[in-house]
């Protein structure tokens, strides 16, 4: 043996004890730090690359007409969007602001809220920034991860949908019809915004919890041994939750607010929560954590055969009555009896297996 080595071989031998125990340090933290780096590299290019489908073409409908506007996001970036006035033969019930998904546009409203605009309320839609009208911001990229800059864009719409109603000699009452990713801009800043009394959420996500199920799903892919990548503990996912947002803020220069975490400190108000049964982008469960997370009043509907975002298309009566008995109840305060009649007699067979779905809501109130 190499006399050089010959002390390095005894001042092992001699302190044992403390080398097995440094030993078994580097291995139970040295070796996880670098399992969740590479975790974490994956995750980016989750976040930078992955799309979601969108729902139908946009030109599959008709625009609904109105008043274009313009105002300012809370950071001063100018934004674009229409204000649509209820229907002059109907009494009027309430102010909505519709907050469209990601890669789509403010005209997309008229796919949901068409039926809300006949039955007696205004709406006001509008474009996020990089989004139909509204201009880009240097050097941020939308994406479809709901972030801060978002947020700025739906506290903009909020403010605007205030002072509009305030001119007008109306009550400062709001309520929101967000789809995905406008859905957690939604919840998040409702979460801030009493004036937002009731909330439609079809899509929704929290972008710490559907990043963790993307990376449960596809470990297998880049995982060497499948015995340690089905077996991390719980602590070892929240761990990869945290590190992951803190590597995202400094990759894209923004944060990516925790809708979870929004919705568990939100003073409860009446949220209805839409899914679609076969989404293979969005897992159910993602809407159904945030409604167990939810205080009441609130609702959850998973629509049968639809997939992300397809609601409205596979259910369409259904979903027009639901939403509109929604707003009717929790908005304008009409009367649960009413409401809920609104949902009787489905017309189409559709419409009766919505309403026998497990889930489904037959009477809202």
């Amino acid at each position: 043996m190499d006399l050089l080595a010959w002390p390095i071989v005894e001042a092992i031998s001699r302190n044992w004890a403390l080398v097995t125990i440094v030993s078994t340090f580097v291995l139970l933290s040295v070796v996880p730090f670098f399992i969740i780096l590479k975790y974490v590299r994956i995750s980016l290019n989750v976040m930078r690359t992955t799309r979601p489908p969108l729902s139908r073409n946009p030109l599959d409908f008709h625009p609904l007409e109105g008043e274009g506007v313009a105002f300012p996001a809370l950071d001063g970036l100018p934004l674009n969007g229409t204000v649509i006035t209820a229907n002059p033969l109907v009494e009027r019930r309430g102010f909505l602001i519709f907050a469209h998904e990601f890669c789509s546009d403010r005209q997309s409203c008229a796919r949901y809220c068409r039926p809300l605009v006949e039955s007696g309320y205004d709406v006001l839609t509008f474009d996020f920034r990089g989004h139909g009208d509204s201009p880009e911001m240097p050097g941020y990229t939308p994406r479809q991860w709901v972030t801060d800059r978002d947020l700025d864009d739906m506290r903009g719409a909020v403010a605007f949908a205030r002072l509009w109603l305030e001119e007008r000699g109306l009550p400062a009452k709001i309520g929101i019809f967000g789809i995905s990713r406008g859905a957690c801009a939604a919840i998040l800043v409702a979460q801030e915004e009493p004036d937002i009394k009731a909330l439609v959420a079809d899509g929704a996500f929290s972008t710490d919890t559907l990043i963790e199920y993307y990376m449960k799903r596809w470990a297998y892919i880049f995982a060497k041994v499948r015995v340690v990548y089905e077996n991390h503990p719980p602590i070892f996912w929240r761990f990869l939750r945290w590190s992951m947002m803190h590597f995202a803020r400094r990759e894209f220069r923004c944060r990516f607010p925790s809708v979870r975490k929004a919705i568990a400190r939100m003073t409860p108000r009446p949220i209805l929560f839409i899914h679609g049964e076969r989404d293979s982008y969005l897992p159910v469960e993602q809407s159904r954590r945030l409604y167990a997370l939810a205080g009441q009043p609130k609702l959850l509907w998973v629509a049968p055969d639809a997939r992300h975002n397809q609601a409205v298309i596979r259910h369409p009566k259904f979903y027009a009555r639901l939403t509109t008995a929604f707003f009717d109840r929790h908005l304008a305060g009409l009367p649960a009896a009413l409401c809920g009649a609104r949902l009787a007699s489905p017309t189409t067979r559709d419409d009766e297996a919505a309403a026998r779905h497990e889930e489904a809501i037959v009477a809202v109130g």
